[in-house]
This record gives structure tokens, C-alpha cells and sequence, in this order.
């Protein structure tokens, strides 16, 4: 057994939808069924001696290892977190002949960690958010309530006098959050798009900024939480899109509790290989996530053409929406009989389907990122993109408008395509196997005399998940493949590892 990682979770995770701290262990299956129970027996021990009751415990055995944790108050996240380590550090002792941990000074400062974490205006400000039927925000710095236009901000610690605040006007705006392993930033691109075209300001946060309308809060990678929380703190947002990626799910949990839609683009192989996300099935488990958020009082968006998604789809309780490019799927047609809402690819037209109704987006040529309809991949993101708009209440006459203006100037590095000194270049963030297949389609259905591909990938994926890019690629059928590395896509790796 290797003690890996404790952390804070802070929204709806793989354990539980509660804010709280886990444990996450290198083992492999009799390990992590020796060490759980011991690993609760501590935790709970430490708990009673520090006053801590009503704790929720959930463990979930992965490939490779198991994640254990408990729910634990708000204002005392750090605090659990050194629970967990004092934790693991008795299992070590009592499993594996570790060196025994002192339990009474670990009671101390445990005490002490609480107390100085403690914020209990906070605490009255989440309790009465609740009680009003508030959404509240919170992080190290700041707490707000409301979404977007109707939400009001104040740092951490200086919470205002909660007899003062007008309950009423903090409200949400319409929200959703979009995760998958292939499409998710051109799928939010062209979200905001629609919700542009619809004369709404829209907030997005993604893997490349977070931004409102034209606006650019910050250029960097912010897909997690904390994407999520910048985003719906924004005074003159209107509806607000949140790309939700695997690694902040897995951290930290999901950046809200509740949202009217949540979009599921496709299940892929990328990032297999770290914990939590070692084969297709957890990374699908750890995407599902985001269907907590709207299984009460939202929509949920699945791609109705990948098998993983429809299989996992028959034990969820909440409303779902479907999309699909195939008119006669068998998922799509079962929906839309049952009067289910599907929005789908029939020849070229892009159709939104209940029962046997069936009313016209566009058609597939009319929408200049799919490049007259060869890139495919695009018709789908496309077909996703109008399912959540729609599910945001966003009219078909809207999604029409923000579909048929969304050019590759709105969607900079993915599937874009340039004349340079009579060459067709095509230049797209292909990453994965899947991805890479989808751009070979596409550059199939464009007329050339030949082809030429160059590519690379970042360092921080698996060997053998590298090794089938490169043969996909070599597998391609076109003339010349020139493998490629950039430094900052090194990723741990030294220079020269990734194609060597």
C-alpha cells in the first residue's frame, strides 16, 4: 500500500455530494479490503474525540487503489484533510508495521487546525442560503450568493449582517456545465455563440479562459471550480457555460450543486492511466459526475452514439435529453416515442424530434465550422450544443442564428483551416486516438492531391495511450507523417521522450 493523496473535495464527487476530505491509496483489491475498515475505524475515533458527529463515509474501490473520505463542515476542509493523513499514518501502523502515530497530540492539533479554520458566519450564511433556497458560492477568498446579474460577492471573512440581506434578490441565472473527453471547449464555443445570437451576455469558463461575451477575464486553464465559481460571480452575466474537465472533478469535485443543464459529449480514451481514471469505466464514472447536478430540477445531454453513455444512462432517475447523428438510432427513436426531446442528423438536416414531431435547426452546410458538413465531429458538437442551449431555454430561431454565424474565428485551434501559398492547412487540437480519427475523416472528405500529417502529444499521458496515437496516425493512408514535440507540452517527460 502507498499513501498517494489527501485533499479537500469541495462540490459533488465520486463519494459523495457533500463538501468534504479524501484519502486516496495505491493498492491493489485485498489491500484496499483490509484497509478500509481500519482506515474508518480511525477517522471515526479521532472524530468523537474532537466532537464531530453526523459525518458521512463512502470509499470507492478503483483500479489500482481505493479512495476513502468523509464529509466534514465547510469551514474546516483542511482540518478533515489532516484527519485523513493522521489517519492513514495509524493504517500504516496497524497494516503494515509503521511507525505508530501519537493519537493525543494528534487530537491537539486537529483542535487546534479547526480553530483556526473556523468561520462561523460563514457557516450561518450557508445555513440561511439554505433555508431560503440560495445558491452560495465559497472558496478560500470569497462567498456569494445568486448567480451571474443577480448575485452579490464578499470576501471570506467579512460576511455582512445577515439580518440585512434581501433574500429575494439573490436568484440564479440559467446555468449548465459541459464535460467529455472529445468536443467539450468547441462545444461551450459554440454555446456561447447561440447565447450571444439570443442578445444575452454570456459567461464562459473553459480550458482556455474564462470570459464574458468578448471579455477575457483570464487566459489559463480554467476548467475546474474554480472556472465555475469566476464565472457565475460576474455581474453582467446573463446564462452561464461551464467546461468541466476530468482532472478538477476528480481533485476537487464539481464547481456547483445545481445547474438546468449538464452535457455529456463522449466517452474516449485520454488520461487513462491516472488514478481515478485508469480505464474507460472510471473515466466514464468520473464524467457522470456532472449528472448530479441537474438530476432534481434539470436536463441531462448524452450522446446517444456512444455505447458507454446510453448503457449508463438507463440507471439515471432525472430527465434526459439525446443527440446523435443517426436519425435511426435505436436510443433516439425509443426517446422520442416515450416524448422525449432528441435533437439529430436526418441526411443534412439538423432536426429537433419529439414523438413525431420533427422541426428544422439547420442543415449541416450551413454552419460554417462544419465545413460544409465534412467535419463530422463539429455536426455533433453542433447537435450538442443546440440540446443544451435548448434545455437553457434558449428558442430554436436563436440556436439557428448561433449556429449558422459560428465560424472558425469563434473557435481558434480546433478545426480550423487556412490557404497558405496554395497549401489546405488544417490545424486542430487532436489529442487522443479518437480525436486524431475524427480529423483524418474529415480531412478525407476535403479534395486534396495529397496528404500530409504532423502531429505530437502531451507528455502526461500513458506510454501505451502515446503509442496508439502514433500508430493511428502511421495507420492514416496519407502520404507523409511527421511526428512532432513542443517543450511545453513536456509535461514531466525530458526532451525527446514523447516520440522517442
Amino acid at each position: 500500500m502507498e499513501f498517494i493523496d489527501a485533499r479537500r473535495l469541495t462540490g459533488p464527487s465520486l463519494l459523495f455530494d457533500l463538501p468534504g476530505a479524501i484519502l486516496d491509496v495505491a493498492c491493489d483489491a485485498n489491500e484496499a479490503a483490509r484497509l478500509a475498515p481500519v482506515w474508518e475505524k480511525h477517522v471515526r475515533c479521532l472524530l468523537a474525540a474532537i466532537g464531530w458527529q453526523h459525518c458521512e463515509f463512502a470509499t470507492v474501490v478503483l483500479t489500482g487503489g481505493i479512495s476513502m473520505g468523509f464529509t466534514a463542515p465547510v469551514d474546516a476542509l483542511y482540518a478533515a484533510s489532516e484527519i485523513n493523513e493522521w489517519a492513514w499514518a495509524a493504517c500504516d501502523a496497524e497494516l503494515n508495521d509503521g511507525e505508530q502515530p501519537d493519537f493525543n497530540a494528534a487530537v491537539e492539533a486537529t483542535r487546534a487546525a479547526i480553530a483556526d479554520e473556523a468561520n462561523p458566519e460563514l457557516m450561518r450564511l450557508c445555513e440561511l442560503a439554505a433555508e431560503n433556497g440560495v445558491s452560495v458560492l465559497w472558496d478560500d477568498d470569497f462567498v456569494s450568493l445568486g448567480y451571474g446579474r443577480h448575485s452579490q460577492t464578499w470576501p471570506v471573512r467579512e460576511v455582512p449582517d445577515m439580518a440585512t440581506l434581501d433574500w429575494a434578490s439573490y436568484q440564479d441565472v440559467p446555468s449548465g456545465v459541459v464535460t467529455g473527453t472529445n468536443g467539450k471547449t468547441t462545444t461551450v464555443r459554440i454555446c456561447a455563440q447561440i447565447v450571444r445570437a439570443s442578445g444575452q451576455n454570456v459567461g464562459l469558463s473553459s480550458t482556455d479562459y474564462i470570459a464574458v461575451n468578448d471579455r477575457i477575464v483570464d487566459r489559463d486553464d480554467w476548467s475546474g471550480p474554480g472556472g465555475a465559481r469566476n464565472v457565475l460571480r460576474e455581474k453582467d452575466v446573463d446564462v452561464a457555460i461551464l467546461e468541466t474537465a476530468r482532472g478538477g472533478l476528480l481533485r476537487r469535485g464539481l464547481g456547483v450543486e445545481k445547474a438546468d443543464a449538464a452535457l455529456i459529449t463522449n466517452i474516449a480514451k485520454d488520461h487513462l492511466g491516472d488514478f481515478g481514471s485508469k480505464n474507460l469505466d472510471e473515466l466514464l464514472n468520473c464524467k457522470w459526475i456532472v449528472s448530479r447536478a441537474v438530476k432534481n430540477s434539470g436536463k441531462l445531454i448524452l450522446n446517444a452514439d456512444d455505447v458507454r453513455l446510453v448503457a449508463k444512462s438507463r440507471e439515471y432517475p432525472g430527465e434526459l435529453v439525446w443527440f446523435s447523428l443517426d436519425a435511426g438510432n435505436e436510443t433516439i427513436q425509443a426517446h422520442a416515442s416515450a416524448g422525449g426531446t432528441a435533437f439529430v442528423l436526418d441526411g443534412e438536416d439538423l432536426l429537433l424530434v419529439n414523438g413525431d414531431a420533427r422541426e428544422l435547426i439547420c442543415r449541416d452546410h450551413e454552419s460554417p465550422i462544419t465545413l460544409k458538413g465534412a467535419a463530422r465531429h463539429n455536426v455533433a458538437n453542433a447537435l450538442g450544443a443546440a440540446a443544451f442551449c435548448w434545455s437553457l431555454g434558449i428558442t430554436l430561431g436563436d440556436i439557428r442564428t448561433g449556429l449558422m454565424s459560428m465560424s472558425q474565428d469563434n473557435n481558434p485551434g480546433r478545426c480550423n483551416v487556412y490557404d497558405v501559398n496554395g497549401y489546405t492547412v488544417l490545424v486542430d487540437f487532436a489529442h487522443n486516438p479518437e480525436a486524431l480519427q475524427a480529423l483524418l475523416d474529415m480531412a478525407n472528405r476535403l479534395p486534396s492531391r495529397r496528404k500530409a500529417l504532423c502531429f505530437g502529444q502531451a507528455g502526461d499521458r500513458p506510454d501505451d495511450l502515446i503509442q496508439e496515437l502514433a500508430r493511428a496516425a502511421w495507420e492514416s493512408g496519407l502520404d507523409r507523417v511527421f511526428v512532432s514535440e513542443l517543450a511545453k507540452y513536456h509535461r514531466g517527460r525530458e526532451e525527446g521522450a514523447v516520440y522517442g
